[in-house]
């Protein structure tokens, strides 16, 4: 197997792995500990408190989201990508995952590059930024995550690799369902709640709150924690998830789904499991 040198690039906001909720963070965190694994040279730009075995270069002394120091992470995100591009010469490919922070200076320097888009792709302004870039190398983390924006310059579709023996199960869980991830809207935890409240099952709620979604928390989400059903527990970390979701009867993250299936999902959870 030919040796690469490889540029892994992160976003700041979480270290690499994350200490607590973090899904970009954590997948990089995988990807460049098997590269290194592998024998390949591998460089990781992301936080100063993270932890790898490639060589790390911080863009940041710690992660932006919880430092109370942090008031403008894209400014660290710029230096960051300066960084980058200032040892481009060092890597046979640069793969970021930063979004599209750095198209700008990609399209302008001949560095092999890769960009794998980790978020949802359905929103309207989008559109013009990635007509603009429209030939970026991209990869997809789903070949549905492509369906908004079909036409882009689609690499490969590359789907979340997690260690096979990360979690293990239970053989006799509680009987409680469990949401895990973010309050967003996109994320259904709205949805969930309704789910188990029609099911009749205690939901046990560990997300975190963001503050772009912190006015959705508190008009929509936080109204609906007062029901007897739901145990909002927040965030929590790695260490935490196996029993978290291995003492749940089913994890919940439900789909925006239109009406009426929907309310079909709804009323078929209600009715129990199958024998």
């Amino acid at each position: 197997m030919e040796k690469l040198r490889i540029a892994q690039v992160a976003p700041l906001y979480e270290s690499v792995p994350p200490k607590l909720y973090g899904g970009t963070e954590r997948i990089v965190s995988y990807l460049t500990e098997e590269l290194v694994r592998q024998g390949h040279e591998v460089t990781l730009f992301a936080s100063g408190d993270s932890v790898t075995r490639a060589r790390l270069v911080a863009g940041c002394p710690r992660s932006l989201r919880l430092d109370p120091g942090c008031v403008d992470p894209l400014a660290h995100h710029l230096v960051l990508i300066e960084e980058v591009f200032r040892r481009a010469d060092d890597f046979d490919v640069v793969h970021f995952h930063i979004d599209y922070l750095h198209f700008p200076v990609t399209r302008r320097l001949p560095v092999p590059h890769v960009t794998t888009l980790h978020g949802r792709l359905d929103i309207p302004d989008l559109v013009p930024l990635h007509r603009e870039y429209q030939g970026m190398p991209l990869a997809s983390i789903s070949d549905a995550q492509r369906a908004p924006l079909p036409w882009l310059n689609w690499q490969a579709t590359v789907h979340h690799g997690l260690p096979a023996d990360l979690h293990c199960g239970i053989d006799e869980p509680e009987a409680h369902l469990a949401f895990l991830g973010r309050v967003s809207p996109e994320k259904g935890l709205d949805t969930a709640i309704k789910i188990a409240g029609r099911a009749g099952l205690p939901l046990r709620v560990a997300a975190k709150v963001d503050r772009a979604d912190l006015l959705y928390y508190e008009e929509t989400i936080k109204p609906l924690l007062d029901q007897p059903h739901v145990d909002f527990v927040g965030e929590i970390g790695e260490a935490e998830k196996q029993r978290f979701l291995g003492n749940a009867r089913a994890l919940l993250f439900p789909i925006d789904w239109p009406e009426p299936f929907g309310l079909v999902m709804i009323e078929a959870m209600a009715c129990g499991p199958r024998s």
